[in-house]
């Protein structure tokens, strides 16, 4: 089995969490402007970058095993913190979305 290099996987994760909130900010923009099929064309981008992220910790999860136990690091927490708060953000935004078609 081939070494973890937990600094790259960090990476992968925080570079996926944050090209996904970038994404539902610009889907809230669009939204504010009134183009909701770009507001949905980039939530819908947001959800695949978050998913790539989660790809990446679930990957590093499973080679979490007895032979090769993985030590969290603090850029590793990091990274997993920053994904977690996209997710949360991407709810949100999708949220405050809704309220702007109601609204227009």
């Amino acid at each position: 089995m081939e070494p973890i290099n937990l600094d790259k996987i960090a990476f992968q994760i925080t570079l996926h969490g944050g090209n996904s909130k970038d994404l539902a900010y610009d889907a809230l923009k669009a939204a504010k402007e009134g183009d909701f099929d770009k507001a949905e064309n980039l939530l819908e981008e947001a959800d695949k970058e978050f998913n790539e992220g989660h790809k990446v910790h679930s990957k590093a999860l499973r080679s979490d095993d007895k032979e090769n136990r993985i030590v969290p690091t603090l850029l590793l927490l990091h990274a997993k913190d920053h994904l977690m708060a996209a997710r949360s953000e991407i709810t949100l935004i999708k949220e405050l979305i809704e309220l702007h078609k109601k609204i227009d």
